[in-house]
């Protein structure tokens, strides 16, 4: 016989043994490369929305510094005509801004307007509308303190909306933010836009900003500054006429006065999922500067060519998981059909040695009886009457030593059989009772020595050696896999407790029973009966198989 190395034999039974390994081995690997291609592609996906978002970041600030700068040069042409005249008067101011002809690139502005600055002893002049050709009589708000040395009321403030009419007369001096901005731009002369300031507007403070440039007199002694020509920008309005120039979709943008921090926010327009994902850009917006924050959709659901490689990997994996089955599957019903002819060749070469010496016994007891038969004959008839009759019985007795043979065995059977030559004609010395219960062909045989032993000790000494004795032979079932089985004996001999010498059939119950069952055997001696509680394991049929397998294996091994 040839014998296969132990690699070899790994290696071409591992897909029999693990017949599911193989296909999800292979669907995890096929599923590992298609997350790794979707990751790759969503992480391409990200690197290309992180240039866009670049690019879209650098256009916008492009276009708010487009806005600043036309806003400046306005604020510019204003300093420059109101420095070439004596007076600035409200006729003066209405003529310059409908000749501005303010087109789309001043959009985001609430307007333009003039502010007078003023020393304290000039503010009676001012209130009288006496200076600078004022045509009505302005209250200053708030009210004028000593603290900075000047005042600087919004003197004029196109268009004159129901809003920008409550500003007049205010003193933007008063504030920090602006009045830093106005000192600024003093300084450079030329346009500085103020940090963020509060914008009162339908009845709601909105965020925002003013530009201002200063309008200087010249004279002797040097020049002196007359006041500022200013735009005040509604931060929301101005980001929202910039992105008509530069267009970010779906995406959220934000201005930042300085640092993009929440407390300096000043206006923003929110995407419709936020996904973290920022681009950020400064931006010099009348000489002061801002950053432009842009962030990208967020989208819950992958990319197209992602969803396409996704679904793609999936299929292949699936078809690929069930090919592979197939292929395990196909190889291990080769593997059982090669194990079951080969256990088939084993039985028959056992059924083989069996036959030929069950035959040679036959022909040998066929030869005593007929040897037997003839020599108390005294016709042909009687002869072939009696060797008729003999060979019947041992038809009979060879069936009943195969019947079991190829199969499970029920415990009933096994116990009848057992008990049936101590049966009285009465029937009435033995209760057998339990549930229908097969029991393997090794169990059967274990259990039927078991029982023999037990009756005919009992026919001996115990129950059925006397007239009134009775045996009680019940079982039921203990969970699914054991059958817990009750012999009791009454109305014989009373016992004087467990025998002191031990007999072949006490060690056969006691410890080959106890060991082929692998359970306790419990044997009890009292007084009124021998009392035995047997425990029969009930096995599948491929448990029995496994296990003719295993011996064969340890056999051949």
């Amino acid at each position: 016989m040839r014998i296969q190395g132990p690699r070899r034999t790994r290696r071409r039974r591992w897909l029999v043994e693990y017949p599911r390994a193989a296909p999800v081995g292979i669907f995890l690997l096929i599923a590992a490369i298609t997350a790794l291609s979707v990751f790759a592609i969503e992480r391409g996906e990200a690197e290309r929305e992180a240039a866009t978002l670049n690019e879209r970041a650098r256009a916008v600030a492009s276009a708010l510094e487009r806005r600043g700068n036309a806003s400046a040069a306005y604020l510019r042409a204003g300093s420059a005509m109101f420095a070439a005249v004596d007076r600035v008067d409200e006729n003066l101011f209405d003529r310059f801004v409908s000749e501005l002809q303010l087109d789309f690139d001043y959009r985001g502005a609430e307007g333009i307007g003039w502010a007078q600055s003023l020393r304290p002893f000039e503010l009676d002049q001012f209130r009288l509308g006496a200076n600078e050709g004022v045509s009505e009589s302005i209250r200053i708000k708030p009210a004028p303190t000593s603290v900075t040395g000047r005042i600087v009321p919004v003197t004029f403030l196109r268009p004159l909306t129901e809003r920008n009419h409550r500003m007049l007369g205010y003193d933007m001096y008063s504030e920090p933010v602006r009045r830093a901005a106005m000192d600024e731009a003093e300084a450079l002369a030329r346009p500085v836009a103020s940090g963020k300031v509060v914008l009162p507007r339908g009845g709601a403070d909105r965020p925002g900003f003013v530009i201002y440039m200063p309008v200087f007199r010249e004279s002797g002694v040097g020049r002196r500054l007359r006041g500022f020509v200013f735009s005040p920008f509604d931060a929301e309005d101005y980001l929202t006429s910039a992105l008509e120039l530069a267009d970010a979709g779906d995406r959220g943008v934000r201005l930042y006065d300085g640092e993009a921090t929440p407390d300096r926010l000043l206006a923003q327009i929110e995407p419709a999922a936020g996904s973290g994902i920022l681009a950020q850009k400064q931006v010099i917006i009348a000489d002061r500067p801002m950053v432009v924050e842009v962030e990208s959709a967020s989208s819950y659901s992958l990319s197209t060519l992602s969803m396409l490689t996704l679904l793609f990997g999936l299929l292949v994996a699936s078809l690929l998981l069930v090919v592979a089955r197939l292929v395990t599957q196909q190889a291990r019903e080769d593997q059982l059909k090669l194990e079951w002819l080969e256990e088939q060749d084993s039985i028959r070469n056992s059924l083989t040695r069996e036959l030929n010496h069950r035959v040679k016994n036959t022909l040998a007891n066929v030869l005593s009886i007929v040897a037997l038969t003839r020599r108390r004959s005294e016709t042909l008839d009687e002869f072939a009457d009696g060797l008729d009759g003999r060979i019947r019985a041992i038809s009979a007795t060879h069936d009943l030593l195969t019947q079991s043979e190829w199969g499970t065995t029920p415990v009933r059977a096994v116990v009848a059989a057992e008990l049936a030559p101590h049966v009285n004609d009465s029937g009435q010395d033995f209760v057998i009772a339990g549930p229908e219960v097969e029991l393997a062909p090794n169990d059967a045989l274990t259990l039927g020595l078991a029982i023999h032993e037990l009756a005919t000790n009992a026919s001996k000494f115990g129950a059925l050696s006397e007239p009134q004795g009775c045996v009680s032979v019940t079982w039921e079932l203990e969970g699914k896999d054991i059958v817990r089985m009750d012999w009791v004996e009454t109305g014989g001999p009373r016992l004087a407790g467990r025998p002191e010498g031990r007999g072949f059939g006490l060690d056969l119950i006691e410890k080959i029973v106890a060991h082929e069952l692998n359970e306790k055997v419990e044997l009890d001696f009292p007084p009124e009966g021998v009392r035995c509680t047997l425990r029969i394991p009930v096995r599948r049929p491929s448990e029995f198989a496994i296990r003719a397998a295993r011996r064969r294996s340890v056999m051949e091994g």
